[in-house]
C-alpha cells in the first residue's frame, strides 16, 4: 500500500498591509548605523569584497612610484619633446626646472593629498606640503634645487667614466626618462630624510629647553 502524498498547505492570503509590511528596527538600524554602533569587520574579510585588482602596496611604495612615473615623463615630454626645437642647453635647463616644480605642485602633491588615508597623512612625501597660492612658487624653486643634483650626478658619473675610460669626449650616460626619474626621486627622498632630521632635532631642543 502506497504512502499517501503530503500536499502543502494552501498559503493563506495576505493583505496589502502584511505584504508591504517593514522591519522598522532593521531600517532604523540601517540609518543610523556609524563607525561608532557598527561591529568591526577585518581588514582581510573587506577585501573579499572589494571590486578591482587586489594588488595592495605599501605607502612608501606608491609614493616612489608616483614621483618617478610623473619625473621620467616631465624628462620625455619637456626634454626630449621640446630638445628638437629648443637647442641652447641653457633654456632646456630653465623649462625643466619649471615643469618639475609645477607638476610637483599641482600633480603630484594633489595625488597624495587624495589618497591619504586622513588629512595630512602624506604631507611627510612633500617639501611642502600647505596647500595655497604660496605653494606653487616653493615648488618651483625645490624643482631647479632638485634639477641642479640631478645634473651634478649625470656629471659626476661621465666625469667618472671619462677618467677611467680616457675618452673625454665620450659621454657614457645619457640624459633619458627612466634614470632621470630614478635620481630625482632619490634626491627628492634624501631633501624630504634631511628635513625630517632637522625638524626633529628643533623639536628636541625646543622640548630640551622647557
Amino acid at each position: 500500500m502506497g504512502r499517501k502524498s503530503r500536499r502543502a498547505e494552501p498559503e493563506k492570503p495576505r493583505t496589502t498591509a502584511e505584504y508591504y509590511q517593514l522591519n522598522t528596527k532593521a531600517v532604523e538600524d540601517l540609518v543610523t548605523a556609524d563607525v561608532t554602533n557598527s561591529p568591526k569587520v577585518s581588514e582581510k574579510e573587506l577585501r573579499k569584497y572589494r571590486s578591482g585588482p587586489q594588488i595592495h602596496l605599501k605607502d612608501w611604495v606608491k609614493v616612489i612610484l608616483i614621483k618617478w612615473w610623473f619625473a621620467g615623463a616631465v624628462c620625455f615630454f619637456f626634454y626630449w619633446g621640446l630638445g628638437m626645437m629648443i637647442q641652447n642647453q641653457e633654456n632646456q635647463l630653465l623649462i625643466l626646472g619649471l615643469a618639475l616644480g609645477f607638476v610637483t605642485d599641482l600633480l603630484v602633491n594633489n595625488i597624495f593629498r587624495y589618497y591619504a588615508k586622513t588629512p595630512g597623512a602624506n604631507d611627510r612625501w612633500m617639501m611642502f606640503g600647505k596647500k595655497g597660492f604660496v605653494s606653487l612658487p616653493l615648488n618651483v624653486l625645490y624643482g631647479f634645487v632638485l634639477l641642479a643634483l640631478v645634473v651634478m650626478t649625470y656629471n659626476t658619473i661621465n666625469s667618472v667614466a671619462a677618467a677611467a675610460t680616457g675618452e673625454t669626449e665620450r659621454v657614457v650616460l645619457g640624459v633619458e626618462p627612466i634614470l632621470f626619474g630614478l635620481f630625482t626621486v632619490c634626491w627628492d627622498l634624501l631633501l624630504l630624510g634631511a628635513k625630517r632630521l632637522i625638524r626633529r632635532m628643533v623639536e628636541d631642543a625646543k622640548k630640551q629647553a622647557r
